[in-house]
């Protein structure tokens, strides 16, 4: 079964923990299996790559390429209006509709910041 994160992909995050702490930015890649996600500007390294020859335009160029490496999700946290924020979850009731009109009541989860109560 995969696991529940209280971050998912798009989320503004603050690293608070680690080489880059204090680093903000907008989550790429939530690796659920690894307990990772890659956060763009932060943990980059430097991978050097050969030259492939496939014939034609089909080959890639060889140099060092910096890209950014995953970081575990608990060493960042939500960022909301600029400050770190726990994430909750709250049940509410919405109405939904059937493919042949007729409307019936369910749950959604949705977050929110511990904080302020808002949802996320």
């Amino acid at each position: 079964m995969a696991k529940s994160f209280n971050i998912k992909k798009g989320d503004t995050v603050k690293v608070v923990a680690g080489k880059d702490k204090g680093a903000e930015g907008k989550v790429i890649r939530v690796l659920r299996d690894e307990d990772r996600v890659v956060v763009e500007g932060v943990n980059l390294v430097k991978r050097h790559t050969k030259v492939q020859d496939q014939g034609g335009r089909a080959g890639t160029t060889g140099g060092i390429v910096t890209t950014e490496a995953p970081i575990h999700v608990s060493n960042v946290m939500l960022l909301e209006d600029g400050k770190t924020v726990r994430v909750g979850f709250r049940r509410d009731t919405v109405t939904k509709r059937r493919p042949d009109g007729s409307t019936y009541s369910a749950e959604r989860s949705v977050r929110i910041s511990r904080k302020t109560g808002k949802e996320i």
